[in-house]
């Protein structure tokens, strides 16, 4: 969307005072850990652009709060895999050997939006060490949060997702649905619905660049919509505006126990030796 359009599709303009006024009518409470997906052209037109909604997040949240933000660098990931857009057969051994490896500074986000890629660049903002999907986080508990992070299983019980849940941390969805919610993978972990898959990453490893290969599972958020929409028929979820955005806060414990089942009840079991 171009400035233009958000101009003509905002009935008013949104600003740091007006936004932490909506986030806090939502529900978004100071002290509170919560984890925000979120769409900037979503909001409409911003006086401040990205930064805006990170100040108005953090100003939401408090001093004592902490906000985290997924900073996933999916292209980072094995190209035999890529399909938006995949590239010849004959590259995948050169992109392998050549992929600058993951630096907690220097690698931006991929999909991730603006304001995230905002986020993870501001002061006292921390970042997890995973390749493909990491996560940015800043406040009192951010360290234990991004700290740890599994390689392999990569948002199951060592990730950033795990520790928000035993914090009994919320879910911020900011003009973007259920497809975008990524505590709902951890879910598939703990449900057993997702079959083995293995990808690689470049990495720095005792001081060089190399390839490395890990064990995961093939994640699949095709469903995370039907989900979501389940979860909000039983009542556990706060809607409002924010700005032009819809948005959604919720207890990502519940969401992620609601998806188990969900998952347990509605996805096949996985083969033996194999998805």
């Amino acid at each position: 969307m171009t400035e233009a359009e958000a101009v003509a599709r905002s009935s008013s303009l949104a600003t740091v005072d007006s936004m932490v006024t909506e986030l806090s009518a939502l529900g978004v409470v100071e002290g509170s850990v919560v984890l925000v997906h979120s769409s900037l052209s979503s909001i409409g037109w911003v006086c401040g652009g990205a930064v805006a909604v990170v100040l108005a997040l953090q100003r939401a949240v408090g001093d004592e709060g902490t906000l985290v933000m997924p900073a996933h660098s999916s292209d980072l990931s094995d190209p035999a895999k890529w399909d938006n857009p995949p590239v010849p057969h004959e590259w995948w051994d050169t992109i392998r050997a050549s992929m600058p490896p993951f630096d907690r500074d220097l690698t931006p986000t991929r999909g991730m939006g603006a304001v995230a890629e905002c986020f993870r660049r501001g002061p006292g903002v921390l970042r997890s060490e995973h390749p493909q999907v990491s996560f940015a986080a800043r406040g009192p508990r951010a360290e234990w949060i991004v700290s740890a992070h599994s390689l392999a299983d990569s948002l199951s019980e060592r990730s950033p997702l795990a520790r928000i849940y035993e914090l009994d941390g919320e879910v911020l969805l900011l003009g973007v649905g259920h497809g975008s919610n990524t505590s709902l993978h951890l879910a598939e972990y703990r449900s057993g619905r997702a079959g083995p898959a293995r990808n690689g990453a470049p990495l720095v490893v005792d001081g060089a660049r190399c390839w490395v290969e890990f064990e995961d599972v093939e994640l699949d958020a095709s469903d995370f919509q039907l989900i979501g929409e389940s979860f909000e028929r039983e009542g556990r979820a706060r809607r409002a505006r924010v700005g032009q955005a819809e948005a959604l806060v919720a207890s990502q414990r519940a969401l992620v126990d609601h998806a188990v089942e969900w998952m347990l009840e509605n996805r096949p079991p996985v083969a033996a030796g194999g998805g």
